[in-house]
């Protein structure tokens, strides 16, 4: 548990929250008071603050003001947090209704204690009448459902009561679509026919209140369907951006970054076509059922006509719906290409004008915009040919079925009148288009399903979602032990560590050597987990690396890398990037130690001051600087440089490495790096060749015993420096 110092929070603010965190935890999801930021101008968070915070993190919480015999009643539910007069709060657990008592537990104290029974006038004293409902949300469970069909329907049915609401509005519209029609056979039979002013003023008025009703009704399930599409994005979006933060590192290693972006992005086409095509038609389906037992009422043989043509329109669709699925999937993969090409000169865009490689990279962009146009072309030409064969068939509908129901007439063949054919000619469009429209939908599923496969490409893969939220969060002191661990890179035919085993304290200043490929930032990756997949024991203070929470074991650890990303934004921004509850006083601490503060006081903005995206108004020593203040501003126990200084220029790499003993007391430290100079300050220093330990010792003991680290250091000073007396070396086992 954080000290109320540590959290910034005072003890009444800190109750609060604990409470909010331990109703989350009985639903099974575990949070971080380091995740927690007040409002600026509240003393003690509000229950609409804590809800905002545990919706974010998958909880559903919700605050309420309640009276005393509504809590009572409350026997049957989980934890409630009741907040108090004083700021503070407390977990009531239990009711009993017909003793009016419940029963309160301290959420700062251990949960090992018993409730405290109290009554209606002791707690109204105490009580503000606020509540903080909790239960978990339905998204933690979908959090890992495979994306595919299924799950899309299930996102859509979710909106069920909008759907209702819509369906409703869009049955009464087709009843009302056919009064204008029977309005018209009307005026031409009636009013026309006998000249009947009173009639005429009759249906006029009927029109104009039916049109009333209908442009009012159109409104709203317009309204209902904006805010339908509005919430199924939301949905789709926010599931999208979180799967694919969830995704382990090595995927993206392994993958392309314009294809993985591709990919993700063709959901939006899915998400388009549930809101768009598939619910226009749904909807015109209603109209369809409605429309056509008026149609066989007013002309049976009309009626069938129209549905004849209708559904040879459908199958001609159909007939060229195989071809085009294949067209179209040529088409979303030529452009992912193209858009990989993008994705790469944009991101390299430094070394495109470095090399001057825009000649190379233009060539390709127009390679690969050559292949779109081409299957772009092929999938137009061919979607060209059901739109004019059965351009004949719509025509026939607009106007070969006014001809053929004037013949009826004059032939009188039906009991057809010159106010019943208008009345069909305005009814029969309407039964035309969703029949049409219905084919035309299955020819976009062709389309859909081939961007949805793509997604799933992405979307589906094997997430650190559970590693994320299930495991221990112990207190992190920085011990660490291998034990023959054994790890192979997918695809590789060489062990990247062999039987690797060593143990350090707490408090130790580890440096990591050895050659090219010898297995040193493999360590560093398997100490935050980034590769799984390996044998033998990683422990953190005598606990399996794999049974601790992942977010909290990256939280715990500071990691600064050779080359490392700041986001376009502020200083503070850059240095706060992931932890909303600190200070500016925790900002600056940060700063100092890192060695940031002496630049950044020079700058116009200080703390204030904006870095451009690819912090191009910034040096390389600052950037690592910034990145070390990052790393350092949540106080880790556990910091790992790996090849943090190989790039720097001398003056910012002496800098940096004189840092690095002020930054190492009280924490453990694993230092990867070329340059031995940085290390021979380190407690202990590890010699790695062809992934398996060499030797580990001070580094003057291993200048005396060890061939390979005096091999490199003499590579790096030629003169050989004197030697002191061998320390003793730490523990060490391996192959």
């Amino acid at each position: 548990m954080e000290s109320t110092q540590d959290s910034g929070h005072s003890a009444p603010a800190l109750a609060r929250v604990f409470a909010a965190m331990n109703a989350a935890r009985y639903h099974g999801i575990d949070l971080d008071l380091r995740d927690f930021a007040s409002e600026p101008d509240e003393d003690a968070p509000s229950p609409a603050t804590l809800a905002r915070w545990l919706t974010e993190h998958g909880a559903v919480a919700r605050g309420m003001r309640l009276a005393w015999p509504q809590l009572v009643r409350l026997h049957d539910t989980p934890p409630i947090v009741l907040m108090f007069h004083d700021g503070a709060a407390a977990l009531m657990v239990r009711a009993d209704p017909a003793r009016g008592v419940v029963w309160l537990r301290d959420p700062m104290a251990a949960e090992s204690g018993p409730p405290v029974p109290v009554d209606e006038t002791h707690l109204s004293q105490l009580w503000t009448g606020d509540v903080l409902l909790v239960k978990r949300a339905r998204d933690v469970a979908e959090a890992d459902a495979p994306v595919n069909a299924g799950w899309m329907v299930r996102m859509v049915l979710r909106e069920r009561g909008l759907l209702r609401d819509i369906l409703l509005a869009s049955v009464i519209l087709s009843v009302l679509a056919i009064f204008p029609a029977l309005l018209v056979m009307q005026v031409i039979d009636r009013v026309v026919n006998y000249a009947s002013m009173a009639t005429l003023f009759s249906i006029s008025a009927i029109m104009v209140i039916l049109s009333a009703y209908e442009m009012l009704l159109s409104y709203a399930r317009r309204e209902l369907t904006l805010v339908l599409t509005t919430r199924i994005d939301t949905r789709i979006s926010l599931h999208a951006f979180n799967r694919l933060l969830s995704l382990p590192l090595d995927f993206f290693e392994r993958e392309q970054g314009g294809q993985v972006i591709g990919r993700v992005m063709a959901i939006f086409k899915v998400r388009d076509f549930l809101t768009g095509r598939l619910l226009a038609t749904f909807l015109d389906l209603f109209t369809l059922l409605v429309i056509l037992p008026v149609l066989f009422w007013l002309s049976a043989t009309l009626a069938w006509i129209t549905l004849a043509a209708a559904t040879l329109i459908g199958l001609i669709v159909l007939v060229f719906m195989a071809p085009m699925t294949r067209l179209y999937g040529r088409v979303i993969g030529a452009e992912m290409a193209r858009n990989s090409v993008m994705h790469e000169s944009v991101a390299g865009i430094r070394t495109v004008k470095a090399l001057a490689l825009e000649r190379s990279r233009r060539a390709e962009w127009d390679d690969r915009t050559s292949q779109v146009v081409r299957w772009r072309l092929a999938a137009g030409r061919l979607a060209n040919w059901p739109a004019t064969l059965s351009a004949p068939l719509d025509q026939f509908l607009n106007r070969g079925i006014m001809l053929v129901g004037a013949w009826l007439i004059l032939t009188g063949h039906s009991g057809l009148a010159a106010g019943g054919l208008m009345g069909f000619m305005m009814l029969g469009g309407r039964v035309a288009a969703p029949l049409a429209g219905m084919a035309r939908l299955l020819e976009s599923l062709n389309e859909v399903a081939s961007s949805l496969s793509e997604a799933a490409l992405v979307l589906n893969q094997p997430t650190e979602s559970r590693a994320l939220t299930a495991g221990i969060r112990p207190r992190i002191k920085g011990a660490l032990s291998f034990h023959a661990v054994d790890f192979t890179y997918p695809g590789a035919t060489a062990r990247a560590l062999d039987g690797v085993s060593f143990a350090v304290g707490a408090g130790t200043m580890l440096g990591v050597v050895g050659r090219s490929g010898s297995g040193k930032s493999t360590i560093t990756r398997l100490l935050q987990r980034v590769s799984s997949g390996y044998t033998g024991q990683v422990r953190l203070d005598g606990v399996d690396l794999r049974e601790i929470n992942l977010t909290h074991l990256r939280r715990s650890c500071g990691v600064v890398l050779q080359d490392n990303f700041l986001f376009r934004g502020t200083v503070r921004d850059n240095i706060t990037a992931g932890r909303p509850g600190l200070t500016m006083d925790d900002v600056m601490r940060a700063a100092r130690l890192a060695g940031a503060d002496e630049f950044i006081d020079r700058m116009p903005g200080g703390y204030e001051t904006w870095i451009e995206e690819g912090s191009t108004n910034l040096s390389g020593g600052q950037r690592q600087r910034l990145a070390i203040a990052r790393a350092l501003v949540a106080d880790p126990k556990l910091m790992i440089l790996d090849e943090a200084t190989s790039a720097l220029d001398p003056e910012s790499e002496a800098l940096v490495t004189a840092n690095l003993r002020r930054i190492a007391q009280g924490r453990t430290m694993v230092i990867v790096s070329h340059r031995l100079s940085s290390l021979v300050h380190c407690d202990q220093i590890l010699v790695l060749d062809r992934g398996a330990v060499v030797d580990i010792g001070p580094h003057a003991a291993l200048l005396e015993r060890c061939t390979l680290y005096r091999t490199l250091w003499l590579q790096q000073h030629p003169q050989p420096p004197a030697v002191s007396r061998a320390a003793p070396a730490a523990r060490v086992g391996g192959r």
